[in-house]
């Protein structure tokens, strides 16, 4: 690349964000993005200006931990080759789900058909659902969905799963089994007894009945109004009627993904080591997690996952090894620029334990943006959406530390961009509840948008 185009390309990366990146008022339900719900996913715009601005048709965009797939999305409809990873299961179930295309009066035929047969079997066959149930699991995952699942929930779960193992074909098989989880993952806790579920740090609602013998689901909080206890309930929804409004909700998304040449290519794997080749990417667009778990998508995501056949332990081993994690024994630390230690040692001193924690991120971070720098053509851009977190009072100043990290590895950054979020729109994992100490009610607020260009 010539300098006058290295020039040309930086002063476009700057421009973009130096630009209005709040993208209020924009529609995001538009194709596949509303198909499940997914904590603090960005704005299909924002992806989408960066793409536009900074590719052509048939370069590659690639997410490396790309969450809802709001980046691989874009560059579907944008006719780019989209390359994305993510450690969690049900990021990558359901990111190929959000791209697939599919004959719609085939998936509706289906999916009344799975309807139908589940409400059947629970009126007839009840005795080989509660023994399939007894057979499923083993005895951790089996608690966890005794703990979380009234016996009604689980026996028509039971019955719509049955029958989608039975549809033929993986890509239509998918896009039930995606159906499926959205009625369990929802912003009120869907057919579990979660109450904040997609909040990501759930708790368990209490089981009351209504004068007429109705099973709901309720749990008593400190209202913000009056200093009186009251007490919020919500009934316990069928499963099968919950999933058949959602797979004909997703049905009208189908309409816009259409069949391209260039399919995406998703991996179940880790942002630290990717397998693709050096210099083979020309823009990646991506979100990485928070510092200290501070939006534990694996502890809500595991609801549906089990019941997807993934066990209670994997899972748990899985939470472990995602960036952003709490444990920090037999870690590997990276070496932080001057800055970033400095952000680090000062958690320390007041919680040596947060600030091991901090460092394990910083140091996840570092190896994540060695990829990135590895993997991206000379002369192209990595855009990374982040947002600050408090640690005992203290500032991680996430957006500062990580451009700290990327110079230090050869990238060179922009002026960082700002992006207001629109908190009554996004769903945020900040409770019901007014919590000054809460670290994630103190710093989601504003996003940072860093651009790392490789010269």
């Amino acid at each position: 690349m010539t300098q006058e185009m290295e020039g040309s390309y930086l002063e476009n990366l700057a421009s973009l964000l130096a630009g209005d990146l709040d993208f209020h008022g924009n529609d995001a339900g538009y194709a596949s993005h509303n198909y499940h719900p997914f904590p603090a996913k960005f704005p299909p715009p924002l992806p989408r200006t960066f793409i536009r601005g900074l590719t052509k048709p048939g370069d590659v965009v690639m997410d490396p931990m790309m969450g809802s797939g709001t980046t691989i999305v874009e560059a579907y409809l944008l006719d780019r080759q989209a390359k994305g990873y993510d450690i969690d299961p049900l990021a990558v179930l359901l990111t190929k789900v959000k791209t697939t295309a599919l004959d719609t009066e085939e998936v509706i035929r289906i999916g009344n058909a799975i309807t139908e047969r589940a409400a059947h079997a629970v009126e007839t066959d009840q005795a080989s659902l509660v023994d399939a149930l007894d057979r499923k699991w083993d005895d951790k995952t089996r608690q966890f969905v005794d703990y979380w699942f009234a016996l009604e929930t689980q026996i028509e779960l039971m019955a719509l799963l049955r029958e989608i193992e039975q549809v033929q074909g993986d890509a239509m098989r998918d896009f039930f089994r995606l159906a499926f989880s959205s009625c369990i993952i929802t912003k009120s806790g869907g057919v579990s007894m979660a109450f904040d579920l997609a909040h990501t740090r759930p708790h368990r609602a209490k089981m009351v009945y209504s004068q007429n013998g109705e099973l709901l689901l309720g749990e008593e909080y400190l209202g913000n109004e009056s200093p009186r206890i009251q007490f919020l309930t919500k009934r316990l929804r069928s499963a099968i009627g919950e999933f058949h409004k959602r797979f004909l909700q997703n049905v009208r998304g189908l309409v816009e993904i259409d069949v391209r040449s260039a399919r995406p290519v998703l991996e179940l794997g880790d942002a630290q080591a990717m397998s693709l080749p050096d210099a083979s990417v020309d823009l990646i667009v991506t979100s990485p997690p928070y510092a200290s778990n501070a939006i534990d998508y694996m502890r809500a995501h595991k609801f549906s996952l089990v019941w997807l056949g993934y066990p209670i332990h994997v899972l748990g081993e899985t939470r472990k090894e995602c960036i952003g994690g709490e444990s920090v024994s037999a870690f590997a630390f990276e070496p932080l620029p001057e800055r970033t230690a400095a952000v680090v040692a000062a958690v320390s001193e007041l919680d040596p334990k947060k600030g091991k924690v901090l460092h394990r991120y910083y140091s996840e971070m570092t190896r994540v943006l060695k990829e990135m720098y590895r993997v991206l053509r000379p002369g192209r851009a990595a855009v990374l959406v982040v947002a600050t977190s408090i640690m005992r009072g203290k500032d991680t100043e996430t957006h500062r530390c990580l451009a700290d990290i990327g110079e230090s590895l050869g990238f060179i950054t922009p002026p960082i961009g700002v992006r207001r979020l629109d908190r009554n729109r996004r769903m945020m994992p900040a409770g019901m509840k007014i919590d000054k100490n809460s670290q994630i009610q103190q710093r989601m607020h504003e996003e940072f948008v860093v651009g790392f260009y490789k010269p």
